[in-house]
Formats: C-alpha cells, structure tokens, sequence
C-alpha cells in the first residue's frame, strides 16, 4: 500500500505539469466550467514489481492507455548480469506523455530496456519516470541514455550499489514483498 501511496503522490505532482483547457460540463444542476487535462496519457509498469506504483499512478488518472512489460535480471554464479524484456503490451505512445513505473532503479539498466522496448510503439512528446527508490549510479545511467528532457520522480535515493548491485539499504524485492514469493 505503501507503494500505491508514492505512486498517487508522484502523480499528484505530474499533473502539475500537464497542459489543460476549461470547458464546460453539465451536470444535474447546470453547466460547470472544469479544467480538464489535454495530454494523453499513458502509464507504463515494469513487471511485476511495478504493479502497485502502477496502481497508485492509475488512482490519479483515470483516463489513460496503459502499458506492461516484463524485463527481468539474469544473474550468473559470479554475480554478472544481463537484462533481459521478454514481453510488452502496449497501444501507440507517439505523442502522448509516457510515465514509466518501477519501484527501484539499481543500474537503470531495466528502466532503459522499457523504455527502448516501448518505442516499438512510436515516440512519446514527454517521458516520466517514477521510483521509489534509486541509486546515485541509476540515476546517472538515466540522465545520459534516456531523452534529454525526461522528468524524474524519486522518493529516495540510496548512496551506493553492493558488489551484486543491489541498491544499499534498498527495499528488499519490491515483486515479492508486494505478492509473494516467484516460484
């Protein structure tokens, strides 16, 4: 829940920056005059850990596309690793604004995978990220490999990776404390 709460307050703080237009709606009573976000949005979770930031993203804007993929870490016995996206499901994302869900960011290594895996489907006008947690490292792989003007949202930030790259103190698996353990 807790996730979903991080997620709801970091789209609370996007929405600031959508572009909006007033118009008129009728209700029971008579005609309103509403500001109503123009941006088309669509709202990424990486799997599965992704889920509950996706979730608490979603309580915020109601009226979006939404997209899934599977990216996971392959980890060999001397701890080297190679990610892999085995899956993404998605509508067209040209032009729309594209918020990106992923608890933590150790590398950004699977955060960058996504978003790639993503353009399949054509090229966002604006890209945001949303974590809970991130390493220093991640965030400087992110500020160089993703676009130019991509925003940021990260409730902490965690000073270090250990020798697996895992993010210190970091969270634990975010997929499995969220719902249960994989098999």
């Amino acid at each position: 829940k807790n996730i979903e709460r991080i997620g709801q307050v970091m789209a609370y703080e996007i929405s600031k920056e959508l572009d909006y237009e007033t118009e008129d709606v009728t209700s029971p009573l008579g005609i309103a005059e509403v500001s109503l976000p123009q941006n088309k949005l669509v709202v990424a979770a990486i799997l599965r850990a992704g889920l509950p930031l996706h979730d608490g993203v979603l309580s915020v804007f109601d009226d979006v596309d939404n997209a899934f993929v599977s990216a996971y870490r392959k980890t060999d016995e001397d701890f080297n690793f190679d990610i892999h996206v085995e899956y993404i499901s998605s509508p067209r994302i040209d032009g729309k604004t594209l918020i990106l869900c992923d608890p933590m960011l150790a590398t950004g290594g699977s955060m960058q995978l996504a978003y790639e895996a993503l353009l399949a489907k054509g090229t966002p006008e604006k890209l945001y990220v949303c974590s809970v947690i991130a390493s220093r490292e991640a965030l400087e792989y992110l500020e160089e490999s993703l676009p130019e003007d991509t925003t940021l949202y990260i409730a902490a930030v965690d000073e270090y990776l250990d020798q697996h790259k895992y993010i210190v103190p970091g969270l634990g698996d975010a997929g499995n404390l969220s719902f249960g353990e994989k098999e």
